[in-house]
């Protein structure tokens, strides 16, 4: 049974919103920042870089209680404006072809704690606990976690015919994205809403486990405050039919000291390989990969296709126990340098051109896991290797803030 919360968000002034929100922080190269930063002064970037030129080099408690003043500033401006009462959203995205529908909400941690809310990827404790300051010093989220629910036809009719409604924002980025909010405030469609997640015995991380760990954390430091948000994590929840999964694809610096020669015959062992010359080739079923190799694209079909469980089938795992590790010498997917990850929306000729430009000398490129995998993974305990997928959609900062 998953419990889910209205809670009071703080969200931008309807006329300022296309202005305040922003892509996260970390996704800005240094001009794109310093340009949002000099000449858009409602960008919710002034919260998350506050008039630090040099910030590594400020103490990080320094910097977030900076961050907490500056998000301060931006309410009391009328910037941003909290709800009066409790509301879920009801928010889509469309983005290149594809949309996106889901309810924000406050979720709970008991639930996550008890495995209602399960996972599939493992965390790393320094950002775990590197997040966990962020809370605890700012006071606020705004970066949701992306969780998946079952089909509910039920549910999903009266998503459909809630968006018939006027919106509170509706939007476009400059990424050319549509955004549209409504706000969901009536007392009997927001107890409609919990019972229909109260229903379901399961829901799945996609996007976020580092930030409901880092929630998580917090509530353990914190566990005799009488502060009822620290019990829950702000979640922006999709049908399983709306979440696009990619993969991550492969890039490597060198083959390890072998020749031409030698790694394509030691690939032969386990892959029937098929030369696609210039066609800008990618896998269209599991157990096939492609490679970007001496200038050309190649077929990867996986020989021996029998598993004992759906962690040795993933398609990320047979690469690194056929190639990465055996014959390329990467043992650690997380640290290893010679090694590096390119999200799957991107297209492969930026593969391509990497290793053209002799950077790299090898590009692979992945089959996407499927929901089902995921899931399966999820209710065994079992945890994806790392950078395995790349799951949108992708949540924008400062459009929903919830506050701890």
């Amino acid at each position: 049974m998953a419990k889910i919360v209205p809670f009071k968000a703080v969200r931008p002034a309807r006329d300022k919103v296309s202005l305040v929100i922003s892509r996260s922080y970390d996704e800005y190269s240094a001009a794109e920042l310093a340009s949002q930063l000099d000449y858009n002064p409602f960008s919710f970037l002034h919260v998350l870089n506050p008039a630090y030129v040099n910030v590594q080099k400020i103490a990080t408690a320094t910097r977030l209680k900076a961050v907490n003043l500056k998000y301060e500033e931006f309410k009391e401006s009328q910037v941003l404006k909290k709800e009066e009462e409790p509301i879920f959203m009801l928010y889509e995205i469309k983005s290149k072809g594809n949309t996106y529908t889901g309810i924000i909400a406050g979720t709970s941690l008991e639930d996550y704690r008890n495995n209602v809310i399960k996972k599939h990827e493992d965390t790393l404790s320094y950002r775990v606990e590197y997040f966990k300051e962020y809370l605890d010093y700012t006071g606020f989220n705004t970066e949701p976690v992306l969780i998946t629910y079952p089909e509910d036809k039920e549910l999903q009719d009266w998503i459909t015919a809630k968006k018939q409604n006027r919106p509170l924002y509706h939007f476009s980025s400059v990424n050319r994205n549509m955004h549209t909010l409504w706000r969901i405030k009536y007392d009997d469609e927001i107890e409609w809403i919990k019972k229909k997640f109260e229903g379901m015995d399961s829901i799945y991380i996609a996007d976020g486990h580092h930030r409901s760990a880092s929630a998580n954390m917090l509530l353990e430091q914190n566990q005799d405050s009488d502060n009822e948000n620290l019990n829950y994590f702000m979640s922006f929840l999709i049908a399983e039919s709306d979440l696009k999964i990619n993969e991550y694809n492969r890039i490597v610096h060198d083959l390890n000291g072998l020749s031409s020669e030698q790694f394509l015959e030691a690939l032969s062992n386990d892959f029937i390989i098929e030369n696609k010359k210039q066609e800008l080739w990618k896998p269209n079923e599991k157990f096939s990969f492609g490679m970007y190799f001496n200038g050309e694209f190649y077929a990867l079909q996986l020989k021996e296709k029998e598993f004992n469980s759906v962690y040795e089938a993933l398609d990320a795992r047979i690469l690194y126990e056929k190639v990465l590790h055996p014959l390329l010498g990467i043992t650690d997917l997380r640290n290893d340098e010679r090694i590096e990850y390119i999200p799957g929306n991107q297209p492969i000729t930026n593969i391509k051109k990497m290793v053209d430009e002799s950077e790299f000398e090898v590009g692979f490129m992945l089959y996407p896991p499927t929901i089902d995998e995921i899931k399966n993974l999820a209710d065994n305990n079992l945890i994806m290797p790392p950078k395995s997928t790349y799951i949108e959609p992708k949540f924008r900062s400062g459009l929903v803030v919830y506050e701890l």
